[in-house]
């Protein structure tokens, strides 16, 4: 074999920019601050208006500026930490601090990819709650826990989708998780999940994918989609964020 050779891309305009407007931001604005108006930061800087407000979007992507109508653009607050673990699982109870917010619950036939997921059979129902993460008034994540049906032959039939919802969680809790372990990758919003978040689709997102077991097998698999842009994820009782880049995965079990 040749030996290979790296070929120096130049660095897009907008994103030296970005880079640029960071510095600054750092060095003479504070969180909450109004930054100048397009007008003066394209004087500023020497660049086109088309260049800047890339630049600016890129940075609201990160969760570094916040965009207010009627006000302009902001800086940021730091992101949140967000506990991830058994306490804040909220199956049954919200953790201090948070509360988990019932979008709907169905029951329907597994998907050959939900059945390899869940290692069952394809058809086979499934109970699937989708709820709403909220931390201090704000929307952080959109969780689909899925729930094999044949794990839960005591839940009652009901026809109101909170009251199945919560029957779904305190079967599972009931059942006594013998462990939990978890994967996070990072992500972009799909529609679904952009519209519950309220975010654009294409929207950075921390993917929590946790397995649940119960009597030596897999009890049920919640996939939830937190915001990058606004939190980061602590595990254990450190309190250690997790740290995951664009072409890595993070894994943490308990």
């Amino acid at each position: 074999m040749g030996q290979g050779t790296l070929t120096a891309v130049a660095e897009p305009k907008y994103w030296h920019l970005r880079t640029v407007l960071l510095r600054t931001m750092d060095a003479e604005f504070s969180t909450g601050q109004v930054m100048p108006n397009e007008r003066e930061l394209s004087a500023r800087f020497g660049v086109a208006r088309a260049t800047l407000r890339q630049a600016l979007d890129q940075l609201e992507l990160e969760g570094r500026l916040v965009r207010r109508r009627g006000i302009g653009t902001l800086v940021a607050a730091p992101r949140v930490g967000v506990p991830v673990g058994d306490r804040e699982s909220g199956r049954a109870r919200s953790a201090r601090g948070q509360e988990w917010k019932v979008v709907d619950c169905t029951t329907a036939a597994a998907s050959a990819a939900l059945a390899r997921t869940l290692g069952i059979a394809e058809g086979e129902q499934v109970h699937t709650v989708r709820r709403l993460r909220i931390v201090q008034g704000v929307t952080v994540a959109a969780e689909s826990l899925h729930v094999p049906a044949a794990g839960l032959p005591h839940l009652a039939v009901v026809v109101d989708e909170n009251d199945r919802a919560r029957g779904v969680l305190r079967q599972l809790e009931r059942l006594g998780a013998d462990g939990e372990s978890r994967s996070v990758e990072l992500g972009v919003a799909e529609s679904a999940e952009a519209a519950l978040l309220e975010r654009p689709p294409g929207t950075p997102v921390l993917v929590v994918t946790t397995q649940y077991a119960a009597a030596g097998r897999l009890a049920a698999v919640g996939v939830s989609t937190y915001r990058a842009d606004t939190c980061k994820l602590t595990f254990g009782e450190s309190g250690a964020a997790v740290q995951v880049a664009a072409t890595s995965t993070a894994t943490a079990a308990s």
